[in-house]
């Protein structure tokens, strides 16, 4: 995880871009903003992502603090996703990305190439503490 943390720029709008940056993390992140939700689950939502992808997507987002992975101990093992609070903090910023390719769509007269903006806003986390950052280092 040092290792990915390290890779990350300095400037904060670049390393947010590079977080959520790529085809399916946003994507991803949406599926997970209502509840957890399996790999199977997760791959029959998005059809057109490979498992190797999906999979590979969902470490990284893990090791950026974005989506928590729960294993349960069961046969057969079963594996949730979900995403955390700092994850979720990333709802109005999706909004926000989605209303502006709207946007983009509609000056360039190509609406009728565009999807509508599913996202349904809700409730996000209490903000994170400064305390809660330097306990937990995949926050940072």
């Amino acid at each position: 995880m040092a290792e990915i943390i390290k890779r990350l720029p300095a400037l904060p709008a670049e390393r947010a871009l590079r977080v959520i940056s790529g085809r399916w993390k946003p994507v991803i992140l949406y599926h997970l903003f209502d509840a957890p939700k399996r790999l199977s689950e997760l791959k029959r939502l998005i059809p057109d992502i490979s498992q190797k992808v999906l999979i590979q997507q969902l470490r990284e987002m893990e090791e950026h603090g974005l989506v928590h992975r729960e294993i349960f101990r069961q046969v057969p093992p079963r594996v949730d996703y979900s995403a955390t609070a700092l994850g979720l903090s990333l709802q109005p910023v999706l909004l926000a990305l989605c209303e502006w390719g709207q946007r983009h769509a509609a000056e360039l007269n190509e609406l009728d190439r565009i999807a509508e903006c599913v996202i349904k806003p809700r409730p996000l986390p209490a903000p994170i503490a400064k305390a809660e950052i330097a306990a937990n280092p995949t926050l940072r």
